[in-house]
């Protein structure tokens, strides 16, 4: 039996792929860098979404509130999505940076260390 998705699930699928291009092509600001969509999630009345990323700009003014540059041009992004998808309403763009890649690295580390410190004491 095939599992069918919900609307607002193929709305968010289709907002992270058409951002992700627009971000990539559109968006000349070199301050923004590498910014990778890990998830979108829309309400279900389509007027607001969460788009949660992560970025490769780790020496930059981005590593304090990397949410806050793309939050200032979430209209300007807003706008160029509206006119790739067809939705009655575009959704206001919320970012949140995912910290949990950098996380993950942190606590593979973690665990290497204490593998490596256990070997040397056998």
């Amino acid at each position: 039996m095939v599992k069918e998705y919900s609307r607002t699930q193929r709305v968010s699928e289709q907002i992270k792929r058409e951002l992700a291009q627009i971000i990539h092509r559109e968006v000349k600001d070199p301050r923004i860098g590498m910014v990778t969509l890990s998830d979108v999630e829309v309400t279900t009345d389509l007027s607001y979404a969460k788009v949660y990323f992560t970025t490769l700009n780790i020496d930059s003014d981005l590593e304090k509130d990397p949410s806050k540059l793309l939050n200032k041009i979430s209209p300007m992004l807003r706008s160029l999505l509206g006119k790739k998808i067809r939705l009655r309403v575009t959704p206001e763009l919320k970012f949140i940076y995912d910290n949990s890649l950098t996380e993950g690295m942190r606590i593979s580390n973690l665990v290497s260390k204490v593998i490596k410190k256990d070997n040397n004491l056998k």
